[in-house]
Formats: structure tokens, sequence, C-alpha cells
């Protein structure tokens, strides 16, 4: 791996230092109550809500899965999950104490991981495994018809982005507000082709990310049709992952109001110049000799 520090390097005290007690103490089973349960189904999208200052749970429940999810605030689609920054403000695979961001121009947290029984993943727990794969990748996106079709010349209405769209459209949103995922529980990587490369989900039955609620959010997740992505979904060994496909929990909890003490929805970026525009310059002298004021 490169010794090189990252780009991206925040003043201290700035919004991306995460006050870690505060949300560990979130974790706390004993000071919550589930407000909500959900299943999404095989091959299928699902879309819910989830108040600020709840915590959103995902879960494998019967085995290894793929899942695609899309956020938004609740009160203002256009702003939504934002994964290119987000990969670059935290890590190109998220898990505890990174933060999910919003797209410009509001920049701010949407999401905090509290979470996460695969951070332990790799080789001696460092979160990589032998070839370089990681866990909640932000490297690629949702699969789609649009590229199934360029691939293979074929249509398949079931890809993640299909299932996001048809999961969004009771709420008003449609195919243009779908958008770049979190692609939990999946394995990926970048070969020393510096090209994308998908593995086994390495989940079993039981794992789970959590997520604290920083503001309104419409919530959104894919169970991709690829399954665990055991099997190869494009290429000469491709065939259908059907019996690699599970169903995918989703549970919303309620806390303690005393855990919620001093914590407030973060405020958008406060960012108030105009982009270097300057309005028309205007001779209002010459302008009134012309109207004839």
């Amino acid at each position: 791996m490169a010794k090189v520090p990252a780009a991206y390097q925040a003043t201290r005290g700035s919004i991306l230092d995460v006050d870690r007690n505060f949300y560990t103490r979130l974790t706390d089973p004993a000071a919550r109550e589930r407000v909500e349960r959900l299943t999404v189904p095989i091959r299928d999208g699902l879309a819910w809500k989830v108040p600020a200052g709840h915590v959103l749970r995902l879960s494998t429940l019967e085995g290894p899965q793929v899942g695609d999810l899309n956020l938004w605030n609740l009160h203002n689609p256009r702003e939504r999950f934002w994964a290119s920054r987000t990969r670059q403000l935290q890590r190109a695979h998220v898990s505890t104490f990174d933060r999910l961001w919003s797209t410009l121009p509001y920049l701010r947290p949407m999401a905090t991981i509290i979470d996460d029984t695969l951070a332990g993943y790799g080789v001696d727990g460092s979160g990589v495994d032998e070839q370089g794969g990681r866990i909640h990748d932000l490297l690629g996106t949702r699969c789609d018809p649009y590229v199934n079709r360029l691939l293979t010349g074929e249509d398949f209405d079931h890809h993640c982005h299909s299932n996001l769209v048809r999961a969004v459209a009771p709420f008003g949103l449609t195919e243009f507000d779908v958008h770049d995922v979190l692609n939990v529980f999946q394995c990926t990587g970048l070969n020393d082709d510096d090209r994308y490369f998908m593995k086994a989900c390495p989940a079993k039955e039981g794992d789970y990310l959590e997520l604290f609620a920083e503001i309104d959010l419409l919530c959104a997740l894919s169970c991709c049709p690829g399954g665990d992505l055991s099997v190869d979904l494009w290429g000469p060994e491709a065939r259908d992952p059907l019996t690699t496909c599970h169903p995918i929990g989703v549970e919303v909890f309620r806390l303690e109001a005393a855990l919620l003490e001093g914590w407030r929805p973060p405020e958008p970026s406060p960012y108030a110049g105009g982009h270097g525009l300057r309005g028309p310059a205007i001779d209002w002298a010459a302008e009134k000799q012309r109207r004839g004021d």
C-alpha cells in the first residue's frame, strides 16, 4: 500500500472529527426501542423513512447478500448521498465512525456508521484480505440494465438500478433521483491492472451494519440480483446466481432521549460565496440619460 498522506485532511476540531464516545454509546441495545422492521426481498428493492436521531440496522437475514443503498434528505431530495465525496473525505470502503456525506451545496453528514460486524474482516482483522478486498464498497456503483444490455445484448429488469427506481416511485421520485450507492456487505478492490473486482460476500447470517441518521432520511435498498457475488454476472463463466440470493433485513430503532443530549442535526455547509460570479455592470448615469430621467 502507498505510504503517502491522504489528499483531503481537515483542520483539528472540524466536522470530520467524530466523537467516538458519543457514537459508541448509541449501540447499547438496552437504550433503544425498535419502531420498524422490514425485509427487502431477493432481487427487489424497498424504500422507507428514518427520522433524525434514530438508528438504522441492515442485516443479512439468511446468509451472505450484497445490497445497494441510496439516501436522500426526506424533505428535499435534491440533497442526496454523494458517494465520490464520501470516498474522498472518508475511505473507499467505509466502516465504524465513517460518515456518509451529502451533495453540494449542502455537504453535511447524512448518517454516521456506529457498528459493523464485518469491521474485523481480512488478514488479522486489518480490514483487507490477501487480494486487497475490503467491505462496504464506494469504488463501484449499482448494476443497471443499460450496462447489462451493453455487455450481453439482453434485457433484465431487476438490476439494482431498476429495483431502486421501483422502490422510490411511491415517494414521488424517479429514475433521475437514483444515484451512486453504498454497496453494503460487498467485497471489492482494484487488481494489478487498476481495474475494479468483486469477490464473494463474506457476511454470514446475522451480520449487520448500523447507521445513525444525522438528518431525516428517505432510504432505499436493492437486494442485488447477483446475490453474494460468488457467481460471475458477466463474462465467459457467467450464469444465473439465483441460488446465492438472500433477503436483507431492515430495522429502525428509537434511542433514549438521554443518549442524544447535546446532539443536533448538522447544518448544511455555511459557504456563502457566489462562485466568483458578478451581476452585469450598469452605467446608471448613462441609463438615466437614455430613458430621459
